[in-house]
């Protein structure tokens, strides 16, 4: 069976595909392992840290991830694979986990930053002035 996901965060979307196999865990065609930085790698492993440890050995992952910044791209990756483990086994102990341990790894994060507007070096600062 094959389960196919995504994961959005900021501007990174994070496409997965879970299927049955042997352990893989592959990142834009590169292994898990190699990911830097190490917080970012912890960071899109936390999902297997939660569920038993056995599921990691049942499936394969492949994840293509694209846009934003290297944490941005964990987050949305993260919740990919979390959702496509909770779609592939069908399991409702396993989301009732996932959600009491961070909801995010079910839910994309919406916050998106605020556009620059005139009259200010950013969203809402505005240049200063004076009257002497």
């Amino acid at each position: 069976m094959v389960t196919n996901t995504s994961g959005k965060k900021k501007t990174a979307v994070a496409r997965a595909t879970v299927s049955d196999g042997s352990g893989r865990v592959r990142i834009n065609a590169e292994p898990v392992e190699l990911v830097e930085p190490e917080q970012a790698r912890l960071k899109m492993l936390e999902p297997f840290r939660i569920a038993a440890d056995d599921l990691r050995d049942e499936v394969d992952i492949e994840v293509t991830v694209s846009g934003g910044g290297f944490a941005g791209q964990a987050d949305a990756v993260r919740t990919a694979i979390a959702r496509g483990l909770v779609e592939h086994t069908n399991d409702a102990e396993l989301r009732d986990a996932f959600m009491s341990f961070d909801r995010s790894l079910l839910v994309n994060d919406v916050r998106q930053s605020e556009p620059k507007k005139w009259g200010g070096p950013g969203a809402r600062a505005r240049y200063q002035k004076s009257y002497r």
